[in-house]
């Protein structure tokens, strides 16, 4: 459970929605009994079927702070429970139950104290919550240096591309793998160790860092990060299968 925020079930109204990526779907779901959530957390979308089969799967939250209209980024797992309905059936006006907000670990608010600055590394749709914890810090007039480090396929699997895009105090750095942008100065390929380095703050000034995306993704860069000297302790990650 977040601190600060209880978690309980509540009933969400899906108010908006639109695709995200090519796999992807945004939802705006407006809960009215939700108490807010720190920037970082998750919560659990529950799904009933007409003969009580029940199936539920944890989602990261895109949004922050104390209002109670929370934004979510679904990609499609193919053979999900949850994701594909979620992506192509659920529609706008229609109720959902969801769960939280979850999760004390893996967040960031703008009251912390410590005044080391925030690395954040994404693989994929890994990029939510992360993006959450950069679009919080981007509300607040003053506070420490932010730094983005987003792995995509393709322009057309960045999440956020154009909130990304418009960040004033988080500096973004995409590493696309397959296909780059055109008059992109960096050709596609692999995230590796050498270009981890070059594009995430030193050790020597103790970032708090995130990471967060696929499993294989998250246990190569946590073993990049202790190679490079960055402290185990400062590091938080986060990782996802694909039971979606």
């Amino acid at each position: 459970m977040t601190a600060g925020f209880r978690a309980a079930w509540h009933v969400g109204r899906v108010v908006s929605r639109r695709a995200e990526t090519r796999s992807a779907v945004r939802l705006e779901i407006e809960v009215p009994t939700w108490p807010g959530n720190h920037a970082g957390s998750h919560l659990d979308i529950r799904l009933t079927a007409p003969d009580g089969y029940q199936a539920s799967r944890s989602y990261s939250i895109a949004s922050s702070g104390p209002a109670t209209r929370v934004v979510l980024a679904v990609d499609e797992v193919l053979s999900g429970e949850v994701s594909p309905y979620v992506v192509h059936d659920l529609r706008e006006g229609d109720e959902l139950e969801v769960h939280g907000p979850l999760g004390r670990y893996f967040v960031w608010t703008p009251e912390d104290p410590d005044p080391a600055p925030v690395q954040l590394i994404a693989g994929g749709s890994g990029v939510v919550p992360l993006f959450a914890m950069a679009d919080a810090r981007e509300r607040q007039p003053h506070g420490t240096d932010f730094r983005l480090l987003y792995s995509a396929r393709t322009p057309d699997d960045v999440f956020f591309a154009s909130e990304l895009g418009a960040l004033t105090k988080t500096r973004v750095d995409i590493v696309h793998t397959r296909r780059s942008p055109l008059g992109s100065p960096r050709p596609p390929g692999r995230l590796t160790q050498e270009s981890l380095a070059e594009l995430t703050f030193p050790a020597g000034v103790a970032p708090r860092i995130f990471v967060c995306g696929p499993t294989p993704f998250v246990e190569t860069v946590s073993r990049w990060l202790l190679e490079l000297g960055q402290d185990p302790a400062r590091i938080r990650t986060e990782r996802f299968g694909g039971s979606g």
